[in-house]
């Protein structure tokens, strides 16, 4: 023990060591006067990641020792470090490394060739005490791990924790899983398939650097409190270069968490919908009742239905996007316009011959259209400037508009702006039918300028100030370096065109390529979601996680291979995860009776642990549920760990099931579970869910009879009336 404690606190003394190094280059790249701005910006970017990796660090930096027959040994850690004389010699191999892969593979009968594996218990910089275990012995075929079994007993936290120390051999194979296109991680509650996703993530950043960095990668979650569950892994592994989003944030701008009605969500996430935002798109390029007058200084011309049809059959033949090809349209109206109006002024003195005059004439006639406002207007009328905003709304609140799509009327609805989850995609996808509005575009760009203009003045004042003031301090007063530096960096950075992290300029950039993208939940993604994605990674390299029993979205996957086979025929792989690490056995039993109701051929996932505590069900009267909830909320304060109460919509006190998906909780009281039954078709998926999350106790209040589904359950005596 005491060689281990000593060896640890060397490996801490180093990692000091290559935190004041870095801290340094940190500091010299700040003050760098050789390079440019923008060369100083990307070095103290580099540096600054560095330290975040090296401070994720201090809390279980090595977890575990492995023995190789031949007598070497290895120890297993967060991150990597090497001996200070030699940058080749490791004396900490990252989790990541291939050597460290046995540390979570070996198993007696097949032990990688290790003797012995050693799993040490810390508290921050110190070693506890260690776990051996002998690799190699005939008759051992599993991986024993007290580790793993602390950690599915320890109440839970605020947020989700890294498995670095724990990872299981079935885990470890997908995160290393070499294979460029989608991996489909499938299993049931409490399998871990989203920490597991998380640390593919983590391996992928640390074995392809180079080609993740510079684009990050995309989380994708189905609501705010799961990405601030699951918020804190990868920084916890050291990667920041991660952008976390749920599907109504995938366009920038919106932050959208209202749901459609079922009927309604089906419909808008079926591919069907492109059909009819073309014909949306198209509904807005109009032909005049009426010849439309132009009143011109010598002339009246008008813009007739022939004129406009021509001008729109040209503009639609472009293959432009719709305010791309108004430009075509604009052309030919214009050209019928002025050969009209040149006709009528210069009949009877104006020849064809007369090429000067017809041209300074022409130049004249484009300048008052150009100048007309009853022009603009027609055009305006007959092929407006449209965005996503501007043309799904009034579709949406216009029967009429409806009908001319070829829409289903109920998707009706009075607020057209009112935006839903559903309507993320269609926005994104308008974004390519009506390509951009350049004037609209140029002053934003414009206005940006400005107000980056304005910044860098104002940061330069600041500079000046403190220089300023540094020439006429006494000897006494004092002004440290580090102020200048960070005045005069304030003022660098407004000289290049985006100085922002990875983070902030993907999220705010509808056009950002990912390398890699996870989408947890993804059994709830509808075909339109699917679409935005994939325009999201052009290189398709996905983890999709999700259960397809745990589905409750109208829209959502009934199959993998129907969702993923359009985009990446061929290239999609699947793996499933069989062990729950999460619910214990007494809770899974009463889980499972209510899956074997909605889907008898799903087999739930096996518990790897029993608690000995049986959950338990009380009836209750409507007068007295209120009591019965504050009571269960009074015990769980008293302990240790997290709590929910899931109910039905309309009790109070509860949250729905929907809510916690992918989230766990030490103790759950689920209220009228007859009420989340008959909640829609997809109930009993919904009861499933809430059933799933607890990972010590379970508690169920219901008024009337309980659910025929539902056995496992002990039944108390005492009743709140």
């Amino acid at each position: 023990m005491r060689s281990e404690r000593a060896y640890v606190a060397g490996l801490y003394k180093r990692l000091d060591a290559e935190r004041a190094r870095v801290k340094g280059e940190f500091e010299a790249a700040l003050a760098g006067k050789a390079v440019s701005p923008m060369e100083r910006d990307v070095e103290v970017r580099a540096r600054a990641r560095e330290m975040k990796r090296l401070d994720v660090a201090d809390n279980g930096l090595c977890f575990g020792r492995l023995d190789a027959i031949t007598g070497e040994h290895s120890y297993v850690g967060r991150i990597g470090l090497f001996d200070e004389t030699n940058e080749y010699e490791p004396v900490l191999l990252d989790w990541r490394a291939p050597a460290a892969r046995p540390f979570y593979v070996a198993t007696g009968a097949n032990p990688e060739n290790m003797r012995r594996r050693r799993q040490f218990h810390t508290r921050g910089r110190q070693v506890l005490d260690f776990t051996d275990e002998v690799l190699g012995r005939p008759g051992d075929h599993e991986r024993g791990d007290a580790a793993l079994l602390a950690a599915v007993n320890a109440p839970r936290g605020e947020g989700m924790r890294d498995i670095v120390a724990t990872i299981q051999a079935e885990q470890d194979e997908i995160i290393r899983l070499d294979h460029p296109g989608v991996l489909v991680i499938e299993g049931g509650p409490g399998t871990g398939k989203t920490v597991v996703a998380l640390h593919r993530v983590a391996y992928l950043m640390y074995t392809q650097r180079e080609r993740m960095e510079r684009h990050g990668v995309l989380v994708v979650g189905p609501n705010p409190a799961f990405l601030n569950h699951i918020g804190q892994v990868l920084p916890s592994l050291g990667e920041s270069d991660v952008v976390f989003m749920t599907p109504g944030d995938l366009v920038p701008g919106l932050r959208v968490t209202a749901e459609d009605p079922p009927e309604a969500a089906r419909l808008k996430g079926s591919l069907k919908m492109l059909d009819v935002l073309k014909a949306a798109v198209a509904d807005r390029q109009q032909l005049p009742d009426e010849p439309l007058p132009i009143q011109l200084k010598d002339v009246t011309v008008r813009i007739d239905a022939a004129t406009a049809e021509w001008a729109r059959d040209e503009a639609r033949a472009s293959g432009l996007p719709h305010n791309e090809a108004r430009a075509t349209f604009v052309e030919i109206v214009t050209y019928v316009l002025t050969e009209r109006a040149i006709g009528r002024i210069g009949k009877g003195w104006l020849t064809r011959s007369d090429k000067e005059g017809w041209e300074d004439m022409r130049k004249g006639l484009l300048k008052e259209l150009a100048d007309d406002d009853s022009f603009t207007a027609a055009l305006d009328q007959l092929w407006p400037v449209l965005t996503p905003e501007t043309l799904l709304a009034p579709l949406y609140s216009s029967a009429e508009r409806l009908r001319a799509a070829g829409a289903d009327q109920s998707l009706f609805r009075e607020n057209g702006d009112a935006w839903t989850v559903s309507d993320v995609p269609l926005l994104d996808e308008l974004v390519d039918l009506i390509g951009p509005d350049k004037a609209a575009d140029d002053a934003a760009a414009q206005a940006t300028k400005k107000e980056q203009q304005a910044e860098a003045e104002y940061a330069a004042n600041v500079l000046d100030s403190l220089i300023n003031r540094q020439e006429h301090m006494d000897d006494e007063d004092h002004l440290f370096a580090t102020d200048l530096l960070r005045a005069e960096d304030l003022a660098d950075r407004f000289v290049e065109e985006d100085t922002r992290d990875l983070v902030e300029r993907a999220s705010a950039d509808r056009d950002w390529t990912y390398r890699h993208v996870v989408v947890d939940e993804a059994q709830e993604l509808s075909e339109m979601d699917w679409r935005v994605l994939m325009r999201r990674c052009p290189g398709k390299s996905f983890t999709v996680v999700g259960d397809l029993a745990q589905r409750r979205a109208p829209a959502g996957a009934t199959s993998w291979g129907t969702m993923l086979e359009p985009y990446v025929p061929g290239r999609w792989v699947y793996r499933s995860l069989t062990v729950n690490y999460r619910t214990p056995a007494e809770i899974m039993a009463v889980a499972a009776s209510v899956l074997a109701e909605f889907a008898p051929g799903v087999q739930p996932p096996e518990s790897v642990r029993s608690n000995g505590v049986q959950p338990w069900s009380r009836q209750v009267t409507e007068a007295g549920l209120a009591a019965a909830i504050d009571e269960f909320v009074r015990d769980e304060a008293g302990r240790e760990g997290t709590s929910v109460v899931i109910g039905p919509p309309g009790v109070p006190g509860t949250i729905p099931a929907s809510d916690t998906k992918g989230l766990e909780y030490d103790a759950v009281l689920v209220v009228n579970p007859d009420e989340i039954l008959a909640d829609g078709p997809r109930g009993a998926a919904e009861l499933y869910v809430a059933l799933t999350r607890a990972t010590q106790r379970l508690g169920v209040l219901h008024q009337g009879p309980l659910p025929r589904v539902m056995a496992g359950l002990t039944e108390l005596d005492t009743a709140i009336a």
